[in-house]
């Protein structure tokens, strides 16, 4: 099953969520200013990252930047950074969008095609094979 954590009020998240359901992929989707994501869960998280907390972490967010003034959570160890990114969800790039294998942080309109089932993207390919064999 494919999770969308999301903060309701923010585009990236809406389109996400549009996607997921034109693309008639089933999901299950958590508002994290009702339900942030705890710590265990961001530890799991990370074991899909490339570059760690950096991946997770909004740079843009108002969040960041108040929290950048005081203790900035490059200067944290990984236990107090994930402490503080489950305590505030607003630090965490949104959409998050995760399975038992994949991770995305963010809405990207090619990346997210990595969670269109395989049968489903091979049928695509082949329509897609057709239909050019056809303009020829």
């Amino acid at each position: 099953m494919i999770n969308l954590c999301v903060l309701p009020s923010t585009a990236s998240c809406r389109k996400a969520h549009r996607w997921l359901l034109e693309h008639r992929i089933p999901f299950h989707e958590r508002n994290m200013n009702a339900q942030p994501l705890t710590e265990t869960e961001i530890k799991h998280l990370l074991q899909y990252t490339y570059n760690g907390i950096d991946d997770l972490i909004s740079t843009k967010s108002n969040a960041y930047h108040q929290l950048s003034k005081t203790t900035p959570i490059e200067d944290m160890s990984l236990s107090e950074a994930v402490r503080v990114l489950s305590q505030t969800p607003q630090l965490l790039r949104r959409p998050i969008i995760f399975d038992d294998h994949r991770l995305l942080c963010g809405f990207n309109q090619d990346e997210i095609r990595m969670f269109i089932p395989r049968d489903q993207r091979v049928l695509k390919m082949q329509e897609m094979a057709q239909h050019q064999h056809q303009m020829a």
